[in-house]
């Protein structure tokens, strides 16, 4: 049976028993999500040897996920807020757990695809319906230091995904990295259950925007089926349909978005420059970062010959340094503004990304090769996360830096999908030449270089587009948010904030 919400001045202690198991179901919640972001991309190598996958199977064992998860994310809060916060919350842990079950015993690609698709829906419910519970439940005081800690903690999970990720794949296989949510889910449902109290939004009302999201989704399904199924080259009559409607579904969504008195995604955040600006430069960098982290997994077990293990530790090193340095970064970057960190960090990170073209067959060894590469990277995205995302927030008024932070983490997630999509096909790498070390290496050097140039352009856009003064409290007439997720290792997307699953829901 449903509590109800606890006043505003009340609410739960950060540091009591009861907030101690609400802080724990919202990180498991957030970082099972999380931890799966990571571990996919180091046994695809294994799951395409042992189903005899094709490339094109790969990309879509990620992009499945990526798609709906990118799709729905900003209507995952929504729904917690008009049925119920842990309610929906417990449902997207058992609908994960599901899913993840289904693509642990997948005997064919196209189980496995699906499966995936079905996960990235319970993503969505979870990633920020942890955040809601967070928002709902603590007290007004402990707010701000109960979200950095669910950011910080579930950031832990994003580090250490891969490293967890290569040892059940060189251990009991490669299945246990999606079977191995079913007992974490239901760790999670047992304390929501038991500890969390239930809450929702008592006004809110309407309708959600379900035609929008459709029509999201399916511009992103077109256009990514059309990246992909082009690598294999097929005949290109078979493309263009595909591309088409998601062209014409893109268009779709725009004018439906523009008419919507409560739309998924209000097109007027967009007439901010410096909101569409910073969007933009998140869609160049999380698209380098997107296509690095496919493809470097590949690199190290094909042609390196790095057991999955290794190359999960071999990126330990990236992520330990996001966790160390984001916050400094941030606090930077509120001092001297965010556009010098926003232009050297991608020139930073990009300097790394091609000194990762020295991995090879003939490498000398990871501390020659690999850890210089995965520290300049490092040091390069530590300057840019926590500035992205205080200069989104800055963006906008603070009545809309809900929906600014859902837009550009949703942002992040379909550069990542695209990039997946279409790299593959700019390096020439299709069909199983993902096997061959020689083609791998090849076709890994071209990548880093796109992926180089694709920071390099974010830099520039950064310098020319974004003001220095974009984080002064002064700056304007309306009051700026800032950013309460202040530490953040995990590279999938920036961090949501809070206010990005509330600016979702059904309204009037």
């Amino acid at each position: 049976m449903s509590r109800p919400d606890p006043p505003a001045s009340h609410g739960v202690r950060l540091a009591s028993r009861p907030g101690r198991w609400v802080l724990a179901a919202a990180v498991l919640g957030s970082g099972m999500a999380l931890l799966d972001g990571t571990v996919v991309n180091i046994a695809l190598p294994r799951i395409g040897e042992d189903l005899g996958a094709s490339l094109a199977t790969l990309q879509w064992t990620v992009n499945g996920y990526l798609l709906t998860l990118a799709g729905l994310i900003l209507l995952g809060g929504g729904l917690g807020d008009r049925y119920g916060r842990r309610r929906v919350f417990v449902v997207g842990a058992i609908w994960f757990a599901l899913a993840s079950a289904l693509c642990g015993i997948a005997q064919d690609s196209a189980t496995l695809i699906i499966s995936r698709a079905l996960q990235g829906v319970g993503g969505a419910l979870l990633t920020p319906g942890s955040l809601s519970l967070v928002q709902a439940t603590f007290r007004r005081e402990d707010r701000a230091k109960a979200v950095g800690a669910w950011s910080g903690l579930g950031g832990v999970a994003g580090a250490v995904g891969p490293f967890i990720g290569g040892y059940l794949v060189d251990g009991p296989g490669w299945r246990w990295i999606f079977l191995i949510n079913v007992p974490i889910a239901a760790v999670v449902v047992l304390i929501a259950q038991r500890h969390v109290p239930e809450s929702r939004d008592r006004t809110a009302s309407g309708s959600f925007d379900v035609t929008g999201a459709a029509l999201a989704a399916l511009c992103l399904a077109g256009i990514t089926y059309a990246l992909i199924s082009a690598s294999g080259h097929p005949s290109p009559l078979l493309l263009v349909g595909p591309a088409a409607l998601g062209l014409a579904c893109g268009v779709a969504f725009v004018r439906v978005e523009q008419r919507r008195a409560h739309p998924m995604l209000p097109l007027s955040v967009f007439s901010s420059r410096l909101f569409t600006s910073i969007n933009l430069v998140t869609l160049l960098l999380y698209a380098a970062i997107g296509g690095v982290f496919f493809t470097l997994p590949v690199q190290l077990q094909i042609a390196a010959g790095y057991s999955a293990l290794r190359a999960g530790i071999a990126t330990l090193p990236l992520t330990l340094l996001l966790l160390l340095l984001s916050a400094p970064a941030g606090a930077l970057a509120q001092r001297i503004g965010p556009r010098l960190l926003l232009t050297v960090g991608p020139l930073v990170t990009g300097i790394g990304l091609l000194l990762l073209t020295r991995i090879g067959p003939g490498a000398s060894g990871y501390f020659v090769d690999v850890l210089p590469a995965v520290l300049v990277q490092g040091v390069g995205m530590s300057m840019i996360v926590a500035p992205l995302t205080a200069t989104v927030l800055a963006s906008v008024d603070v009545t809309h830096s809900g929906i600014a932070s859902g837009v550009n983490n949703a942002a992040a997630r379909v550069a990542q999908l695209l990039a997946v999509a279409a790299l593959p096909l700019a390096i020439g790498l299709s069909n199983q030449a993902y096997r061959s070390p020689h083609a791998v290496d090849t076709a890994f050097s071209k990548a880093m270089w796109i992926c180089a140039g694709l920071c390099a352009i974010a830099a520039v856009l950064a310098l020319l587009l974004i003001p220095s003064g974009a984080l002064r409290e002064d700056d304007g007439d309306e009051p700026r948010a800032l950013p309460e997720c202040r530490t953040n290792c995990g590279f999938a997307a920036p961090p949501l904030e809070p206010g990005s699953t509330g600016s979702t829901r059904a309204t009037g």
